[in-house]
């Protein structure tokens, strides 16, 4: 799979995920510094990588979920980019996003390694989307093939909504 940043091909790297398959654990650090595991979450998760919270098309992608997130009971949403926790409370602040859990993979980078999201010449995350079902099954894949395009919305809350 190529992926590009503005036209430019970029290198992945990591494991690539599929449908079918478990979950991979990761440690990502949420707004109040405290680590948090896959094994810390549960029910039906979206998670979303994400470049950085605080540009346009990413901002445009967290804003989008945090108003859709109310639609669909017991799904849970993170949204998990490079930014520090600092930046990603503040950013949450200011744009009222209170439906969509932020994490910074900084510290160690498992979320981008063990989802194949870590993008090697800018140290950043791919924008991706995984739904995982609540026996930590994969059942909805999307990294985009062009970074600055949006996931498809409907397609991810489809796939959350029919998650058992």
């Amino acid at each position: 799979m190529i992926v590009k940043f503005q036209n430019n091909p970029v290198t992945l790297v990591g494991n690539k995920i599929n449908i079918g398959d478990d979950a991979p654990d990761f440690k990502a650090i949420d707004n109040n510094l405290k680590e948090v595991s896959l094994k810390d979450t549960n029910g039906v998760r979206i998670v979303l990588t994400v470049p950085s919270i605080d540009t346009p098309v990413c901002d445009l992608e967290v804003r989008t979920f945090n108003n859709k997130a109310t639609s669909i009971d017991g799904v849970y949403i993170y949204t998990i980019s490079m930014d520090l926790p600092f930046a990603q409370s503040r950013w949450c602040g200011v744009h009222g996003v209170n439906n969509v859990t932020t994490l910074s993979d900084y510290k160690d980078r498992l979320v981008g390694k063990n989802y194949g999201t870590y993008i090697e010449e800018l140290g950043l995350l791919t924008r991706a989307a995984f739904v995982i079902d609540s026996n930590n099954k994969i059942v909805y894949v999307e990294y985009l093939e062009e970074i600055t395009d949006q996931p498809n919305f409907e397609a991810i809350l489809k796939a959350a909504s029919e998650a058992k």
